[in-house]
Parts: structure tokens; sequence; C-alpha cells
């Protein structure tokens, strides 16, 4: 798959699901997303926000979607210094318009590049990385601002958000969620869902007798992560479970970590692709249950 082609992604395993998904990955072949600025709840940081508007008939107001990136941060790696909406990762172009055409508005939160790290960092550099970027204290605050910021818009129903994020920014979608979480003034005034892909259970040491969410939350991982342990992630959703958290693991055999990238040097495996197929699918009917009127 290159960049002018196209990813169908067919839904199958869940019965509930029998029609197709079309998701353009050709930044030209699609509108680009909106570039709207906003406040971290950290009090301090203004943070870059991508819109992608509903792409079927929208009514008044429709759910919406926040999606928080990973330690690469929320641009493609050939952006060569060029960080806007034209440059957002294949990845997060995809979602954005899965999310898009659903019916939801989704937002792509880009809280590196406001704190001067707009191309993210590299493989295996956690411990180095600065405690401003913090997934348990600080991106949680990103994600609630965004929340904040959504509230605002007219076209959004303020109570029907969830939360999606990929490997440092689904750790951050396991920390957000957590009744305890910094940000967050009342659960009930919170996400209605989380989608954490492929996370780092370790979170900072501060979970170590599990999450309990205050909404439910699912997890998708492969046994073949080369970055991060799947085994911490399942031991992690066990004792969730244990104090009565609304949370699931899904583990894909032999998937990747990034196995939902578009770029064929993830979906050219099988294993990706296929787990790429089946999450995809789940996460759809996961937002639709919780967000789309019943």
């Amino acid at each position: 798959m290159n960049a002018s082609r196209s990813l169908i992604l067919p839904l199958a395993g869940i019965a509930a699901i029998s029609t197709l998904v079309f998701v353009t990955t050709d930044a030209t072949a699609a509108s680009l997303p909106e570039r709207v600025t906003f406040a971290s709840a950290d009090g301090r940081t203004t943070l870059v926000g991508y819109v992608f508007l509903p792409e079927r008939p929208p009514a008044a107001r429709t759910p919406a979607v926040v999606m928080m990136h990973g330690r690469a941060g929320a641009y493609s790696s050939l952006a060569n210094g060029k960080y806007d909406a034209s440059t957002l990762s294949k990845r997060h172009q995809l979602w954005g318009h899965i999310w898009a055409q659903q019916g939801y508005l989704a937002i792509m939160v880009d809280g590196f590049g406001p704190r001067g790290y707009p191309n993210g960092f590299p493989r295996f550099s956690y411990d180095s990385r600065p405690d401003e970027l913090n997934e348990v204290t600080v991106r949680p605050l990103d994600a609630y601002g965004a929340l904040a910021y959504l509230r605002t818009r007219s076209d959004v129903v303020a109570d029907r958000v969830a939360l999606q994020g990929w490997s440092n920014g689904g750790s951050a979608t396991l920390a957000t969620m957590s009744a305890t979480a910094p940000g967050i003034t009342a659960p009930a005034t919170g996400f209605r869902a989380g989608l954490a892909f492929y996370p780092a259970c370790g979170l900072k040491g501060q979970f170590t007798d599990g999450i309990k969410p205050y909404a439910p939350v699912r997890v998708f991982h492969g046994s073949g992560d080369e970055e991060v342990s799947p085994r911490r992630c399942a031991e992690l959703v066990a004792k969730s479970q244990a104090i009565g958290g609304d949370i699931q693991f899904q583990l894909y055999h032999d998937a990747t970590h990034g196995f939902d990238d578009p770029n064929p040097s993830r979906q050219d495996d099988e294993a990706n692709a296929s787990a790429t197929r089946d999450a995809t699918a789940r996460a759809i009917a996961f937002f639709a249950g919780v967000l789309k009127p019943q």
C-alpha cells in the first residue's frame, strides 16, 4: 500500500457489523482536518488539535472522539519540519476518517509539539523523556482540556465523547479513565469510554493494584509487540477487573506494536492485517454502543 492507495477494512468476526469501512490514506483525496487550539487542563499549555468533521450528513450535534498520539508524536516521520494537518501520520489520518465516517467529530490532540517535541521520540527512549510529557500526570490533563474544548462547540453532544490512544497515548488513556485521574472533577463529567491500543502498562508505578475506570475501557495488544509488554497489560487488566473495573483485554497472536499502522511495513504482515481488521470492527462497535442513542 502506498500513499495514493486506500485501505479497505472488512469488518469480519463481529456478526453485528456486516458493512465495509472505506478509509482513504491519501491526504489529497480527502479534506484535511481543521487546525484548532485550546487550553490543556494543566493551566499553562495551549494545545494544537486537528478536527475531522463527520462525513455523514450530521445532526445538529454529534458525538465526538478525542485521539491521543503515541511516543512518536502526531506527525509522519517524513514531516521534515512541517508540522500541520497535511503531515499527520497515516494512522492518525486513517482513524480520524474512520470516526468521521461513523458520524462522529474526531480531534487529534498534539500534546508534544506545543511543548517543543513535535517529532516525538525514538524507540526505547522512555527513561530520557521529559517529565512535562508524563503519560500519567500530564497527558490526562491534555485529554480533559480537549474534552472541555469540545464542550464549547455547538456541533458536539457534550456528554457523548469517547477517548482513544495509541502506545504512550494508550497509556495516557488508561490513566485518564481512572476515577482518580488528574483533571477530572467528577466521573459523571468525564469520557463515555476509552480505547487503548498497545499501551505500556507500567504507568509510573501508580496503578500496581489495578485501575478502576469510571467508564468502560477496552485494551488491544499484539503478542509479538516488540516495544512494550502485553503480559504486563494483561496482568493490569486482570487486577482492574478484580476490583470491579469494566475493562477488557484483547490479545492478537503475533501482531506487533503499531499493528494498525496502514503502511506496508505493518500491513504486509498477515498477523497485523488480521489484528487491524478485528480491532477496527471491535472499536467501531464499542463506541457505537456508548456514543449513539439506543
